[in-house]
């Protein structure tokens, strides 16, 4: 077996525990030897946080791989302190067949009892992580349905404003610059202009998307089925009153659904989320959702 001693020390953690390069690298040969196992390579990051990856040693150990056949450390949070970390490095070796030892914990990928302890932290790992995802999407769900309550002006939901809006203090505005663009993106498709020839008067006339880049059918889609531009924000099946400037009303809006349902030629693709209108208000339709 051919190791690849890895040592590692911040300043901090020097000082406070005592876990000096030399002393680590002292204890890894000396455990190598016990193992019967060539020394490879001594990567050493010196000075370096374990809360990411950004080390050159870890790097240029991770991209030699072909070198050695198992990592040795002295403790786990010497190579990493972020668990999502150590197990995608986990992944890493095991997709090239290598193996990884901690020579003063239950971690060692060598036996079955160190594969199946590396496995249980692999689960608690996910299980943290889908857990902090379920937290996530509760929270936002609920300032969703509570965002009718808050102050006009400042109702978002804290995400990227689309085109043709900026956030101005919090609350969602007109872009003067882009909103006559989307404009005439509904005026054309109103039309009947389909989707390819406004792609192709747009970038002909060297209007392009936020980030620079040409239009196609795809990105136009998503403008033309954004309920923003017709007064709602929609986070799933939630819909939020906005106060800035629209494009166009829910009732145009609808019509445009529907139109781009229609040249669907699948018919159960042709799902339709209209928008609440005056009518709907009238017989008493509840605003906050989707039609």
């Amino acid at each position: 077996m051919r190791a690849a001693i890895y040592v590692r020390v911040s300043t901090e953690e020097q000082a406070a525990e005592g876990y000096s390069i030399e002393a680590q690298k002292e204890l890894l040969q000396d455990y190598c030897i016990v193992e019967g196992w060539e020394v490879a390579g001594v990567y050493e990051d010196d000075g370096f946080s374990g809360r990411n990856d950004k080390r050159p040693a870890y790097r240029k150990m991770m991209s030699e791989m072909d070198l050695w056949d198992v990592v040795v450390v002295i403790k786990m949070d010497r190579i990493h302190r972020n668990s999502r970390n150590f197990m995608s490095m986990m992944d890493t070796l095991t997709k090239h067949g290598k193996m990884f030892v901690s020579s003063s914990e239950a971690l060692d990928t060598t036996n079955a009892l160190g594969r199946f302890v590396v496995d249980m932290i692999q689960r608690l790992a996910q299980l943290e992580s889908e857990q902090i995802g379920e937290r996530t999407y509760m929270g936002m769900r609920e300032k969703a349905e509570t965002l009718e309550a808050v102050q006009s002006g400042k109702r978002t939901m804290g995400f990227t404003p689309p085109f043709g809006y900026r956030l101005e203090d919090g609350a969602l505005v007109e872009d003067e610059g882009e909103l006559p663009i989307v404009r005439r993106m509904f005026a054309e498709y109103a039309e009947g202009r389909p989707m390819d020839a406004i792609c192709f008067g747009l970038n002909r006339d060297g209007i392009l998307t936020r980030r620079g880049n040409p239009w196609n059918k795809r990105n136009l889609a998503n403008i033309l089925h954004n309920p923003v531009y017709a007064g709602y924000m929609r986070w799933e099946d939630i819909l939020i009153r906005h106060d800035a400037e629209t494009v166009l009303s829910p009732e145009q809006f609808n019509g445009v659904q529907e139109r781009i349902a229609s040249r669907i030629r699948d018919p159960s693709k042709r799902g339709v989320n209209l928008l609440p209108t005056e009518s709907d208000y009238a017989t008493g339709m509840r605003t906050g959702r989707a039609g």
